[in-house]
């Protein structure tokens, strides 16, 4: 009975050998050639089964033409990553006899391969709907993965070409940024693995995977992260509230001191959001992998990777107005060692003074000067100056050059890359300006001093008009209080000439009042993605909240012919030694309108009040 119940063992074939039945196919009798595509079809093929098969397919490859190419596509759909050693090193085998032999079959064996990139596809049945998505509890998924790339340096082996012919399916297999996030995380994690044994692509990948993450970057503002992050606290207090109200207090105390840290606090409540932190901290740790051999910084593979991801932000970041985090890349390499932050400061250094760049890409990399300034830890003040040197120079020569002419007025469309300059001129100062005069007040007051902030604020360009009112207050406070110039009687004119446009509308007319004319952002404001932000903050310079004392001193100038012993506390003693700069700035180009709850590190819009 057991005997005839249980099912035979699959070891019988039908049909002859391989070369029997392809001949036979050739002569135009197709009865065995269906039998055998049915036998390889069966999802009950046993691994012995495709050993035997394989073995013949290999000694058979010159068969394998463009005509049998539908037999070649159920060979490539065989389960063969989840079986045994022996059928994944002879499956091998045969894909690396098949493109040597047959390199028509090129395409077919390499999107074989990449649709294996992701974890495999499982459907579940709710309600009478199949939901369908990655398998996440595959346990082998990670030697699955190793495998394919196993073939795919087998298949490149053999054809010098693969590359090539590669790249336009990496860029197909893409997983669109709406599928889970394991499914992209594993996509991503490995076409960097690509870039290992395949460095001819290593800067297309970079490019794909980048241009990817900017598209999730730009779908989701840094003001809707913050909006969703603070309902999801909202939601989660209230369960909390109302949670801790059905126990008793024994048992609530006993609950806290066995606390297990959940792991929603590392996820991020906006969804895309959540996509993108986990492929950012993908990236950063490739970044750090590939420049660090031995746990020690690899000069060589350093600037290799640097070059790379420069030409891709050109390329994708430097156009792209007001993304909020893909561009740290930039920001992370740069900290390994000082020669690349000065070497990306004179990249965009070269692209604002350039005037065969378009007007819109010498701004942004005004921007992006002021900002790294402002905000890398590992920038040293010497540095620093060195930028301010070169940026206040230039910005005489502009007015050398333009400030008696037919152009000597305020228009944004004609020197918006003179008040992206100035922008980040002052921004500048108001991060470092306490660093700038540490040490020695008297010589950095003589620094501060010989930059001559008063001829470009009095100029009739007027930048104090066109850049961000939060900068210019600010600006204004700090220059006032080391009588620098005073900035108030302008920005007073400049408020009294500023006209609000009506805008009528359905709802009724609406009163605006253009506060950003040079549409100008911030590209290292705060990181807050809450994984990848970990690679970031030691590096990063925060801003501490003004006290009412500050803001007291910041309306009393110091006295001319002041000695240093004569400091008093705000001077003397506060410098941030790259720990943060006390001091208020606006987190984006809209702060100025409104205050973002949690936009922490970087405070919005504050007026500090002049004397009458």
């Amino acid at each position: 009975d057991e005997f005839i119940s249980s099912p035979p063992r699959k070891t019988v074939r039908f049909g002859g050998t391989l070369s029997d039945i392809l001949l036979k196919y050739e002569k135009g009798d197709t009865t065995d050639f269906e039998l055998l595509k049915h036998q390889l079809s069966d999802p009950d093929i046993k691994d012995a089964q495709i050993i035997n098969w394989l073995h013949e397919f290999r000694a058979s490859v010159a068969y394998l033409t463009k005509e049998l190419e539908q037999l070649v596509n159920i060979l490539l759909k065989l389960p063969w990553l989840r079986r045994s050693r022996e059928v994944v090193e002879e499956y091998l085998g045969f894909l690396g006899n098949l493109v040597s032999a047959q390199t028509v079959h090129l395409r077919p064996c390499l999107r074989m391969i990449v649709s294996h990139f992701v974890p495999p596809r499982i459907t579940i049945r709710e309600d009478d709907v199949d939901i369908s998505d990655s398998d996440d509890d595959d346990e082998n998924i990670s030697e699955n993965f190793d495998t394919c790339h196993r073939a795919l340096q087998t298949v490149a082996g053999y054809v010098p070409s693969t590359p090539q012919f590669l790249m336009p399916i990496l860029v197909e297999f893409f997983p669109f940024i709406n599928k889970s996030e394991r499914t992209l995380e594993c996509y991503v994690h490995n076409l960097l693995r690509v870039t290992v044994y395949l460095p001819t692509l290593r800067l297309q990948i970079l490019e794909l995977i980048i241009e990817k993450l900017l598209k999730l970057d730009v779908s989701t503002p840094q003001q809707d992260i913050e909006d969703a992050e603070e309902a999801a606290n909202n939601s989660a207090s209230e369960e909390k509230s109302t949670e801790e109200g059905l126990f008793d207090m024994e048992e609530d105390e006993d609950r806290k001191g066995n606390k297990v840290v959940s792991p929603s606090i590392e996820r991020m409540a906006h969804p895309l959001a959540e996509r993108l932190d986990i492929l950012m901290t993908i990236l950063f740790s490739y970044i750090k992998d590939v420049c660090h051999v031995d746990g020690k910084l690899d000069i060589s593979n350093t600037k290799d990777l640097y070059r790379d991801l420069v030409s891709v932000f050109d390329k994708l970041i430097l156009p792209t107005h007001a993304s909020c985090h893909v561009q740290y890349f930039m920001f992370y390499i740069c900290s390994f060692k000082l020669g690349l932050a000065e070497a990306f400061l004179d990249h965009l250094w070269k692209k604002l003074q350039d005037p065969n760049n378009p007007s819109v890409i010498r701004q942004t990399a005004g921007s992006y000067i002021g900002s790294f300034l402002a905000r890398a830890k590992f920038i040293p003040i010497v540095t620093v100056k060195a930028c301010l040197d070169l940026l206040v120079n230039w910005l005489h020569k502009y007015i050398d050059n333009q400030d008696t002419g037919a152009n000597a007025y305020c228009d944004v469309a004609l020197h918006g890359p003179f008040y992206s300059t100035c922008q980040a001129v002052f921004y500048t100062l108001i991060f470092r300006h306490k660093q700038l005069l540490d040490g020695n007040l008297r010589k950095g007051l003589s620094y501060l001093q010989s930059l001559n902030f008063e001829r470009i604020v009095m100029c009739q360009l007027n930048p104090l008009k066109i850049c961000i009112p939060s900068v210019v207050n600010l600006f204004a406070a700090i220059t006032r209080k080391y009588q620098l110039v005073f900035c108030y009687t302008i920005i007073e004119r400049n408020n009294r000439q500023f006209i609000p446009v009506v805008r009528s509308g359905t709802g009724g007319d609406l009163v605006q009042t253009c506060t950003n004319p040079l549409d100008s952002f911030f590209p290292f404001d705060p990181y807050i993605l809450k994984r990848s932000k970990k690679t970031i903050d030691p590096m990063y310079q925060f801003w501490e909240e003004l006290s009412a004392e500050d803001l007291e001193n910041l309306k009393k100038p110091i006295k001319k012919g002041t000695s240093e012993d004569e400091d008093d506390d705000f001077l003397k003693g506060e410098t941030p030694q790259n720990d943060g700069v006390v001091g208020i700035a606006p987190n984006s180009y809209e702060s100025n309108t409104r205050s973002p709850v949690s936009s922490i590190g970087s405070p919005a819009d504050c007026y500090v009040p002049y004397p009458l």
